[in-house]
């Protein structure tokens, strides 16, 4: 086991941290992500790609992207591709800190015409079944 080496600098309790975490990796997926160049036939790689970076970032035990594939509108001609935007991503993302865990999701809330992170709950991890 790794140790968290930063535990020092964080006046804060686990559920607190896993909270941070989650909205670090969060945060990096939608300002890293949006704007990249995309057209049907790149989606699936770059859910792929998106769900590999949150994977490798410390605390993360799960990820699962999906980019809303009806936004994609099919476009012809040399510039035949759009851009990534928040109201695509579908992300779900699962984070562990030492013993407890933050389930997160990034969605576009219909209502709202925004695409709203926010934590599901958080849970010990003796409550995982």
């Amino acid at each position: 086991m790794k140790i968290d080496r930063a535990k020092r600098y964080f006046n804060c309790s686990s559920s607190e941290r896993a909270a941070f975490e989650a909205g670090i990796k969060m945060g990096t997926v939608y300002h890293q992500f949006v704007g990249t160049p995309l057209s049907l036939e790149n989606v699936d790689a770059l859910e792929r790609a998106i769900e590999a970076s949150l994977k490798v970032q410390p605390f993360v035990v799960d990820a699962k992207v999906r980019i809303d594939r009806r936004r994609i509108k099919k476009k012809s001609g040399f510039y035949k591709y759009l851009t990534l935007t928040g109201d695509m991503l579908d992300v779900d993302l699962v984070v562990q800190y030492e013993d407890k865990i933050a389930v997160c999701k990034l969605e576009y809330v219909e209502d709202m015409d925004y695409p709203l992170m926010y934590i599901k709950e958080i849970r010990g991890v003796e409550d995982v079944q």
